[in-house]
């Protein structure tokens, strides 16, 4: 039998798909903080969206027989991961960047100011992603606001009644509870016209924050590289693989793995392209001034780094949302800054690269960058010489200049030599503490640094082999990916095999051992081992994982917690990245026993992790505040009276609490109990 056939029939053993009775239902998963934080939020979505169908499909999984209508099928874990992860990432990352007008307008960017800076010649340009992706514009939802430069957090209730208008009715056959029926759905005006889901206004904390970017940065660049990764055919939409980058000009081919996948990728590209066009020209700062300037030369011997907090100051032009002024708030660097930006920055350079020396580069993304719709980098940019390169703006250019900053950055503003370990902050001095989190996802972030400088795959396929340039930044990412790991190894390790949570260099000392920590060192040993091929790192997170279960998974609350029994979208994040990493790279192969490690214990500690902290158990109980209709399994019957049609206790965002409802967003604290 094929071996990842015979993975996906094991995983698909693992979870008997029960309605009536689930398990552990008396777990409660209270929302105690119910703002969204843009930071947390959009990366533990990245996970989410990772631990979706890429995960399933990874065991073998025909992803065609998923459907949000057939609830728990083919199996609870492939539906929880492949629907209902994948889904409550796309569906939150549309809800912040369309619909939630926490920040300012497209229309009033850089970008836009270079063609008009008008509302038409916004129009205009979304008109051209509708041709290249062989669209109607008239598929553009209504009254959208495009934001690439997002707020720190917010309150993700909406400001004015929704338009629940009927302006469709359709029926759809829903498989639930082991029976099959037609049901008459209809289709309120909101799924196409965005006028009515606005935020409060009150409620947003204007502030710039650099983990917020990339938070929002990572969720786009990775969308888009799912939806631009291939070409269909116009007339038929069907996905094909791109043979040529110029295949998309014979008339019978766009861009884009389907039309509306292609029209939401260009979207999503022009955010991000936005997003780091404004931090090159408008956010460097020296510890004294913001908009300091830096080129494809910088080498941090005068440090320039991106603050923790800029205070916004709003202006309106174009009748919508601007940016007036910007204040410094705080000016230090963090490690979770800076890590949050290399890793979607590493993204959106492997995404656009156009390098000659690059013989790994997809055709349709070739196809995106060639000019049209996108500009296409200076050929100085692109000859494989880093030593002739020039700032610029399009987007390879502007990616390359900020992932060379960043890992600058955190090579020698945030590595402390003598420890072996990246530090916490830089304001003109490191600081001595080390918070293990984010060392651990820095592991990560320079693995697919070092992937992108090397041309090796990057998005869901960034533990596929290929060709290296073996390129000296990439030599020195492996480097740190190293000395990092063995410091978490050698010093952070406690004797009952958990890791702290914060280490000081100066004295040595160690605090804490909370949860997110665990699966945040599980992602970045991992990453670790991936990057070095050292099975010294896979055996470590083995037993780490181990040491998890044995201290931390709770027999009556039925999934892991520590003694705070809180999560956070952060510790939501590293669970579901720590997890997937278990299943697709820790469990038992060959003659590995470990009963923790079998592939059937991981696949079943996933989905009661998501049914129970994520959904929760009853209606507005668990992190996922809100889901949008029909993606994820949701729909509004006939009468409209209903809710939770799916039963996975994520109510449709009408009925989703606060005085007009909430989006389809992450708690900020869920707290869990039995």
């Amino acid at each position: 039998m094929n071996k990842i056939v015979k993975l996906s029939l094991i995983a698909s053993l693992a979870i008997t798909s029960l309605y009536a009775s689930k398990p552990f239902s008396n777990t409660k998963a209270e929302v105690l903080d119910k703002r969204f934080y843009t930071a947390g939020a959009m990366f533990a979505y990245t996970e989410f969206e990772l631990s979706g169908e890429p995960l399933v499909e990874s065991l073998g999984l025909d992803l065609d027989t998923l459907n949000p209508n057939a609830i728990n099928k083919p199996t609870e874990f492939d539906y929880t991961a492949g629907i209902e992860s994948y889904e409550y990432s796309e569906e939150a990352m549309y809800a912040l960047n369309y619909q939630s007008k926490m920040g300012p307008h497209l229309v009033n960017g850089l970008l836009n100011a270079s063609r008009g800076g008008d509302m038409a010649s916004l129009a205009k340009r979304f008109i051209e992603f509708a041709k290249a992706t062989g669209n109607d514009p008239e598929i553009i939802p209504l009254n959208m606001h495009p934001t690439a430069l997002p707020y720190t957090s917010g309150i993700p209730e909406f400001a004015q009644e929704i338009d629940m208008t009927i302006v469709n009715k359709d029926e759809i056959t829903v498989f639930k509870r082991g029976k099959e029926s037609v049901v008459k759905i209809s289709i309120p005006a909101y799924l196409r016209d965005y006028k009515t889901l606005s935020w409060i206004e009150s409620e947003m904390d204007k502030t710039f924050n650099p983990a917020s970017f990339g938070a929002a940065l990572l969720k786009d660049i990775m969308w888009a590289q799912d939806f631009l990764g291939g070409m269909h055919v116009i007339e038929t939409d069907k996905e094909v693989k791109a043979t040529s980058s110029s295949m998309d000009s014979d008339g019978k081919h766009a861009l884009g793995v389907s039309s509306k996948d292609g029209i939401n990728g260009m979207i999503l590209t022009e955010l991000a392209w936005e997003c780091i066009l404004y931090m090159q020209e408008k956010l460097g700062f020296d510890g004294k001034n913001l908009g300091a300037k830096f080129d494809p030369s910088y080498d941090a011997s005068k440090p320039i780094w991106f603050a923790n907090s800029i205070a916004v100051e709003e202006e309106n032009a174009n009748g919508t949302k601007s940016i007036a002024s910007l204040k410094v708030k705080e000016g230090h660097s963090s490690l979770r800054d800076t890590w949050q930006i290399l890793w979607p920055i590493s993204e959106f350079y492997a995404f656009s690269d156009q390098r000659t020396s690059n013989k790994n580069q997809n055709p349709s993304f070739l196809a995106v960058f060639d000019g049209k719709p996108f500009k296409s980098a200076p050929k100085v940019n692109i000859d494989g010489n880093r030593k002739n390169d020039i700032k610029s703006d399009d987007a390879f250019s502007v990616a390359a200049n900020i992932a060379n900053l960043m890992f600058e950055n955190i090579s020698k503003l945030h590595f402390d030599k003598k420890a072996g370990t990246f530090i916490d902050r830089f304001d003109g001095e490191q600081s001595s503490t080390v918070t293990i989190y984010d060392a651990a996802y820095s592991i990560e972030a320079l693995r697919i640094f070092q992937r992108a400088v090397d041309a090796l795959p990057v998005g869901y396929g960034s533990s596929k082999s290929a060709q290296s340039l073996e390129t000296e930044q990439g030599k020195k990412a492996l480097e740190l990916i190293k000395a990092q790991a063995d410091f978490l190894i050698g010093k952070a390790k406690e004797k009952n095999g958990l890791y702290a949570t914060v280490y000081n260099v100066k004295s040595g000392s160690k605090e804490g051992a909370d949860l997110g920590t665990q699966f945040a060192v599980i992602r970045g040993l991992t990453a670790a081992y991936l990057a070095t091929k050292n099975s010294k790192y896979r055996e470590e997170a083995r037993e780490l994982m181990i040491s998890i279960e044995k201290n931390m998974y709770d027999k009556k609350i039925g999934t892991y917690v520590d003694a705070s029994k809180e999560y956070t979208p952060y510790t939501i994040g590293a669970v579901s990245g720590g997890l997937r990493s278990a299943i697709s790279n820790l469990k038992n192969t060959g003659f590995e026993k470990k009963p923790v490690l079998e592939l059937k214990n991981l696949t079943e500690r996933f989905t009661r992790w998501f049914q129970l902290v994520i959904n929760g158990n009853s209606v507005n109980d668990g992190a996922q505040l809100a889901e949008w209709l029909l993606d994820s399994g949701e729909y509004e019957t006939a009468s409209m009276t209903t809710s939770n049609n799916d039963e996975d206790n994520v109510p449709p965002i009408n009925k989703a609490g606060g005085k007009f409802g909430t989006a389809p967003t992450m708690a900020g604290k869920v707290k869990l109990s039995n």
